[in-house]
């Protein structure tokens, strides 16, 4: 199976010549290099390589970042080359890929063509700068907490995906670095399946050549890791005031019933209101679902229902066994519940069930009831 190589590149020096003919001689016919925005210093590298037959430069007349440089790559992947090659691999500019690497990506493209193919480090090793291994396992954790992947290396430039996995990624969020790890996220909500292979642990100087932005490109990483998730804490969490304030008021219109049936009926009826505004804030706000079974309404109260049952039935066992005041256990036990919640609406996205149910599903159980009768 041929494949493209693609290269994006940023002020490269003349090791890109070097490395580019290496894989050239390993049997590469088809590769392409985008020129993001580079200065005149180094446009002669790329003269160079154009003249090259087994090379084809795409010039960006501004710096526009790598997740462009990559977007427009596999556009022009799609439209211009899709007789001559069934994937792609994608590769740094900066030498931290052997060529051995790229070709045994090459290889697992051939088995895994239904998949995003990473190519992963090892960041356990002595030469790995502190700062490139902490935000890598920062980023590990955090992916792994909010969308359930179990992924080694996210921040690898080397990735492979043949043309049936490649256009869930033509039209994502992000211009710069941040646009790799939206790839991440894509695959994993739609469940793309991720395969990783371990590949050669490379850097230079300290990594002293990247045009990582330390404070801004990791702003923009995790803007985009939490900004569904933030989202839904808000939704959340306005809930909970509607829901606590609603119950407030019924509290008081019920005065002079009985005790049992104040609590119980402000309780139904605030959880109504707040259920039903968090419904549509979920829907159409936060996971921006356009929902088209006819019961889905009833589902989704259905689950609320569950939601609140599973909250009551744990305060009350955790009350009962250890012993603790009441409300600091529901608040505890709804954080829980509003992590698993989450989880299950944002790892339900790809099932048709879960298009219908769970993504709607009722989001404010944590933080919110901390006032029920448990």
């Amino acid at each position: 199976m041929n494949t493209i190589i693609i290269i994006p590149a940023l002020n490269p020096d003349e090791k890109l010549i070097s490395y580019v003919k290496s894989l050239i001689q390993a049997g590469e016919k088809q590769i392409l290099i985008i020129d993001d925005g580079s200065s005149d210093d180094c446009r002669f590298i790329f003269d160079f390589l154009e003249e090259k037959e087994e090379c084809i430069v795409l010039r960006h007349a501004i710096n526009m970042g790598k997740g462009r440089a990559l977007k427009d790559a596999f556009n022009y992947c799609l439209t211009n080359l899709s007789q001559t090659a069934s994937g792609v691999i994608t590769v740094d500019s900066d030498g931290q890929h052997s060529v051995e690497d790229v070709l045994r990506m090459k290889e697992a493209l051939t088995e895994y063509t239904d998949s995003l193919i990473l190519g992963a480090r090892n960041f356990s090793q002595e030469n790995v700068p502190p700062k490139s291994a902490f935000g890598n396992k920062m980023t590990r954790v955090v992916i792994r907490l909010l969308y359930g992947g179990n992924i080694a290396d996210t921040q690898t430039g080397l990735r492979a995906m043949s043309y049936q996995v490649l256009p869930a990624f033509l039209t994502l969020f992000g211009e710069r670095f941040e646009y790799e790890t939206g790839m991440l996220i894509e695959a994993l909500q739609k469940k793309i399946p991720i395969k990783e292979i371990e590949i050669k642990t490379i850097y230079y100087a300290e990594n002293k050549g990247t045009h990582f932005r330390p404070v801004s490109d990791s702003w923009k990483i995790y803007k985009l890791i939490f900004g569904t998730f933030f989202k839904y804490a808000f939704s959340s969490f306005s809930s909970s005031i509607i829901d606590l304030g609603s119950f407030q008021l019924f509290s008081y219109l019920l005065k002079g019933t009985n005790l049992s049936v104040q609590v119980w009926m402000a309780t139904i009826l605030a959880r109504i209101i707040s259920s039903l505004y968090n419904y549509c804030v979920n829907r159409n706000i936060v996971f921006k679902q356009d929902c088209k079974g006819n019961n889905t309404f009833l589902k989704y109260y259905i689950l609320c229902v569950c939601q609140m049952c599973t909250s009551a039935a744990l305060v009350y066992l955790f009350v009962r066994v250890i012993g603790l005041p009441r409300l600091f256990i529901k608040v505890i036990v709804d954080m829980l519940l509003f992590f698993v919640s989450f989880r299950i609406q944002k790892n339900g996205c790809s099932e048709e069930i879960n298009d219908v149910v769970y993504k709607n599903t009722h989001s404010t159980c944590c933080i919110y009831g901390v006032h029920s009768v448990a």
